[in-house]
């Protein structure tokens, strides 16, 4: 286990330096003039000069690229240009109204996905099955930006149901902040429920099928006791690297939701730094956004490797 896991730090390094290197030569196509951006419109150049002096808009492209790399390890992003503040104090509270949004999709969606994945493999090319499968499929294929309007228009703004909009009032408690979440959080739950289900529903059949099901059966346990014992540990596998993979997606994919909810999460705000080039911020949020999928990946994979001794087996290899 313990190489299995300096393994996978080690690939996550090598990827997360990758990815730092794509974001710099994105950002560096890009023609921009921050001093002017700080300065505004009306500035002389002088000003915007002296500017672009003072951040280093104007060092050569290999000291940036080497302050980009010390940024991502102390995540000291500097100022953003739009904000005139702090990037992490920016970042780490958008990211934290997303975290509550990403927490309760998920726990709406895994339990529901995985009991529907569950119940379909058991009621295998039954009407349960094909109606699972089909309404998974269905969810999934329609984006989120699509879900979420609908959502929105029927059960916020015609039914009056849930509020249409997801940003609280001020010092609201976290059950208020919960409730006005609600929406955002089905529309996620409609996309994601059908993935997360087909690939349990997978795995289960799969599980039910092998020699240890059929071996517990003749020994006489119970459906529950074959079912929690010996098929969910192996069945679940897939379904946990999906799920690693889809919470690294959610932090970056929420842009949509959040513009559609009015709510200000990390989504919403990387998606303003691109539009006005609040390179900064826009640097830190597309780290940050990295840093969570990796680490979420990660880990996924290291609870498989617990589940599954094989697979640190596979990876020593």
């Amino acid at each position: 286990m313990k190489a299995f896991v300096i393994r996978r730090l080690a690939l996550t390094v090598v990827t997360l330096l990758i990815l730092l290197t794509v974001v710099f030569l994105i950002t560096s196509v890009f023609p921009s003039d921050p001093g002017r951006q700080l300065a505004g419109p009306f500035a002389t150049q002088e000003t915007v000069d002296s500017i672009n002096e003072r951040i280093g808009a104007n060092d050569p492209k290999l000291t940036q690229f080497g302050r980009l790399l010390k940024n991502a390890v102390t995540f000291q992003f500097g100022d953003s240009f739009q904000y005139d503040r702090p990037v992490s104090g920016l970042l780490f509270p958008a990211l934290g109204r997303s975290a509550k949004l990403v927490v309760l999709g998920l726990a709406l969606t895994i339990p529901l996905s995985v009991a529907g994945g569950i119940l379909a493999a058991r009621r295998k090319d039954t009407l349960v099955d094909r109606s699972i499968v089909t309404l998974g499929l269905a969810s999934s294929s329609i984006p989120d930006f699509v879900s979420g309007v609908v959502l929105q228009y029927v059960i916020g703004v015609k039914l009056g149901w849930l509020p249409a909009l997801a940003t609280a009032p001020a010092g609201a408690n976290i059950f208020t902040q919960m409730y006005h979440l609600l929406l955002p959080a089905l529309a996620i739950v409609v996309v994601y429920f059908g993935y997360i289900a087909r690939m349990t529903r997978a795995g289960t059949i799969q599980a039910l099928s092998s020699d240890y099901t059929r071996t517990a059966y003749m020994k006489g346990l119970t459906n529950r006791q074959v079912i929690s014992r010996h098929v969910l540990r192996n069945a679940l596998q897939p379904t946990v690297a999906v799920i690693g993979t889809q919470i690294g997606y959610l932090f970056g994919g929420l842009i949509a939701l959040e513009i559609i909810f009015n709510y200000q999460g990390l989504g919403n705000l990387i998606f303003n730094a691109a539009t006005i080039q609040d390179f900064p911020l826009l640097q830190a949020g597309v780290v940050l956004v990295a840093i969570i999928f990796m680490f979420c990946t990660l880990a996924a994979d290291l609870i498989i490797a617990w589940m599954n001794p094989r697979a640190r087996i596979g990876v020593r290899r």
